[in-house]
């Protein structure tokens, strides 16, 4: 099954959107204190990561620019699976051993430092992917669109930054990090029909 560079990227944008989409609803229920079906949520991410990585490695061999941006959506997405990974086989069990032993604490602690570690880094990446697009957007002519996805894509690159830098108990909420790394990725997912199409138009007037 052969997939064009265009419609690589219009599942990608696809995949983004349901991300940004999943991300939000997980959150929309954490802040009104409702029951999140954690493994149907995490799940679902997991598998929609999982995809993510194909064919947003697909879209960086077959671009004909932007390779930094689309090796960033790739390689955020592997670091989600890894994140998402730990939280639905080791949060339960580290802290089911936690509560029957005192000692074990601070290794369940330390667990789940470790995937927020790696959740920073991925929104990080997609801060910086929204960045790179943005402003290719702005280039075409979006400005709009562009420039908003942009500066987005540098909040949250700065935000996740601090929290890798300085740790989740940093000045920072964890939530702003967070907040800014899906919103830049719903952005980042609006941007990319019309840069592959600025890009394929390129690539037919070199040939």
């Amino acid at each position: 099954m052969e997939f064009a560079n265009k419609r690589t990227v219009q599942i990608t944008s696809y995949l983004l959107l349901a991300l940004a989409a999943t991300q939000a609803c997980y959150t929309i229920l954490h802040l009104a204190e409702l029951s999140v079906p954690r493994q149907l949520l995490w799940g679902l991410e997991g598998l929609l990561f999982t995809i993510l990585t194909a064919f947003a490695g697909a879209a960086m061999v077959q671009a004909k620019s932007y390779h930094v941006g689309w090796s960033a959506i790739a390689f955020s997405a592997v670091l989600n699976v890894v994140q998402v990974s730990i939280g639905l086989t080791l949060f339960g069990p580290f802290r089911e051993a936690a509560s029957q032993l005192e000692a074990l604490g601070p290794l369940a602690g330390g667990v789940v430092a470790l995937s927020f570690m790696i959740y920073y880094a991925a929104k990080l990446l997609l801060g910086f992917a929204a960045l790179i697009f943005g402003v290719a957007k702005m280039a075409g002519g979006g400005k709009a669109l562009g420039g908003l996805t942009a500066l987005l894509g540098v909040v949250a690159m700065f935000a996740n930054a601090i929290l890798i830098v300085f740790g989740r108990d940093a000045f920072l909420p964890s939530g702003v990090a967070g907040g800014s790394g899906v919103f830049a990725t719903l952005l980042l997912a609006l941007c990319l029909t019309s840069v592959v199409r600025e890009d394929h138009e390129a690539l037919k007037k070199s040939s």
